[in-house]
Protein backbone atom coordinates (compact mmCIF):
# COMPACT_ATOMS: atom_id res chain seq x y z
CA UNK A 1 0.00 0.00 0.00
CA UNK A 2 0.86 3.52 -0.65
CA UNK A 3 0.05 6.56 1.43
CA UNK A 4 -0.97 9.87 0.30
CA UNK A 5 -0.68 13.01 2.53
CA UNK A 6 -1.08 16.21 1.36
CA UNK A 7 -1.71 19.86 3.07
CA UNK A 8 -3.28 22.96 1.67
CA UNK A 9 -2.08 26.51 2.00
CA UNK A 10 -4.94 28.84 0.49
CA UNK A 11 -5.21 32.54 0.07
CA UNK A 12 -6.38 35.25 2.14
CA UNK A 13 -10.22 35.03 -0.25
CA UNK A 14 -10.65 31.42 1.54
CA UNK A 15 -13.57 31.25 3.84
CA UNK A 16 -14.97 28.66 6.09
CA UNK A 17 -17.30 27.43 3.75
CA UNK A 18 -15.15 27.47 0.83
CA UNK A 19 -12.55 24.67 2.95
CA UNK A 20 -15.47 22.95 4.12
CA UNK A 21 -16.50 22.73 0.24
CA UNK A 22 -12.98 21.30 -0.73
CA UNK A 23 -13.53 18.73 2.29
CA UNK A 24 -16.33 17.75 0.80
CA UNK A 25 -14.94 17.58 -3.08
CA UNK A 26 -12.10 15.66 -1.70
CA UNK A 27 -13.92 12.83 0.50
CA UNK A 28 -16.11 12.45 -2.71
CA UNK A 29 -13.06 11.11 -4.45
CA UNK A 30 -12.86 7.40 -2.63
CA UNK A 31 -16.01 6.73 -4.48
CA UNK A 32 -14.86 8.27 -7.60
CA UNK A 33 -11.65 6.17 -8.09
CA UNK A 34 -10.47 3.02 -7.95
CA UNK A 35 -7.69 1.97 -5.95
CA UNK A 36 -7.97 3.73 -3.11
CA UNK A 37 -8.43 1.77 0.17
CA UNK A 38 -9.00 4.88 2.17
CA UNK A 39 -9.23 9.10 2.62
CA UNK A 40 -9.59 11.18 5.13
CA UNK A 41 -9.44 15.22 4.61
CA UNK A 42 -10.50 18.15 7.37
CA UNK A 43 -9.95 21.52 8.60
CA UNK A 44 -6.43 21.67 10.66
CA UNK A 45 -7.71 22.45 14.42
CA UNK A 46 -4.24 22.22 15.85
CA UNK A 47 -3.59 23.83 18.93
CA UNK A 48 -0.19 24.41 17.77
CA UNK A 49 -0.60 27.71 16.10
CA UNK A 50 3.02 28.57 16.17
CA UNK A 51 3.46 25.42 13.63
CA UNK A 52 0.70 25.92 11.18
CA UNK A 53 2.28 28.30 8.59
CA UNK A 54 -1.02 29.17 7.00
CA UNK A 55 -1.57 25.75 6.15
CA UNK A 56 -5.29 24.60 7.14
CA UNK A 57 -6.48 21.95 5.22
CA UNK A 58 -5.28 18.26 5.30
CA UNK A 59 -5.66 14.94 3.08
CA UNK A 60 -4.50 11.40 3.35
CA UNK A 61 -4.97 8.73 1.17
CA UNK A 62 -4.21 4.89 1.39
CA UNK A 63 -3.94 3.62 -1.93
CA UNK A 64 -3.52 -0.71 -2.94
CA UNK A 65 -0.50 0.18 -4.45
CA UNK A 66 1.82 2.18 -6.33
CA UNK A 67 -0.05 1.73 -9.27
CA UNK A 68 -2.77 3.06 -7.91
CA UNK A 69 -1.45 5.98 -6.93
CA UNK A 70 -0.03 6.80 -10.35
CA UNK A 71 -3.48 6.70 -11.54
CA UNK A 72 -4.97 9.16 -8.99
CA UNK A 73 -2.93 12.13 -10.42
CA UNK A 74 -4.49 12.05 -13.87
CA UNK A 75 -7.85 11.20 -12.94
CA UNK A 76 -10.74 13.10 -14.40
CA UNK A 77 -11.97 13.58 -11.16
CA UNK A 78 -8.37 14.14 -9.53
CA UNK A 79 -8.10 17.02 -12.32
CA UNK A 80 -11.56 18.14 -11.35
CA UNK A 81 -10.23 18.98 -8.30
CA UNK A 82 -7.51 20.21 -9.07
CA UNK A 83 -9.25 22.87 -11.31
CA UNK A 84 -11.48 23.69 -8.06
CA UNK A 85 -8.88 25.05 -6.33
CA UNK A 86 -7.45 27.31 -9.27
CA UNK A 87 -7.61 31.41 -7.30
CA UNK A 88 -7.46 29.84 -4.25
CA UNK A 89 -4.52 28.04 -3.34
CA UNK A 90 -1.21 29.64 -2.14
CA UNK A 91 0.88 26.55 -1.43
CA UNK A 92 0.50 22.34 -1.14
CA UNK A 93 2.76 19.73 0.43
CA UNK A 94 2.54 16.71 -0.75
CA UNK A 95 4.40 13.56 0.20
CA UNK A 96 4.26 9.78 -0.91
CA UNK A 97 5.48 6.62 0.87
CA UNK A 98 5.19 3.31 0.62
CA UNK A 99 3.50 1.32 3.94
CA UNK A 100 5.58 -1.90 4.73
CA UNK A 101 3.80 -4.92 5.46
CA UNK A 102 3.10 -6.24 8.82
Amino acid sequence: MFEHLVIFKFNDKITPAKQQEFVAQLLALQDQIPGIVDLTAGVNVTEETDRIQGFTLGLRVTFEDQEALRAYGPHPAHQAFVASLDGWIENVIVTDYPIPAK
